[in-house]
């Protein structure tokens, strides 16, 4: 659902990694990238929006002021949100790269 939510709102460089088993904290990221600041928070909007209406509710969002990487936390599962500046700086897929990386089936 937060793969579709951030596809509507034209994110790229859609990632699901799946954490289980190498840390506790979480068991997925889906990681993505906004073109600009305003589509950062537009991603994080409809993405907030769609997991709300299925009664998901975030522990906590982190960075929407500043658009440059927001940072939801669902509990099993993080989403992260990305200005392409931040993506290439902060490099999670590197820093996770033992993660397993789950294929996002076409809607």
């Amino acid at each position: 659902m937060a793969v579709r939510a951030a596809e509507s709102k034209k994110a790229t460089d859609i990632r699901v990694l799946d954490l289980t088993g190498i840390t506790a904290f979480a068991d997925y990221f889906v990681i993505c990238t906004g073109a600009n600041a305003r589509n950062v928070q537009a991603i994080a909007d409809e993405v907030g929006l769609r997991l709300k209406h299925a009664g998901e509710l975030p522990f906590s969002v982190e960075g929407y002021t500043q658009a440059e990487w927001i940072l939801a936390d669902y509990g099993n599962f993080l989403i992260h949100i990305f200005s392409p500046k931040s993506r290439d700086y902060y490099d999670l897929e590197r820093l996770w790269r033992n993660a397993k990386t789950v294929e996002i089936p076409p809607e």
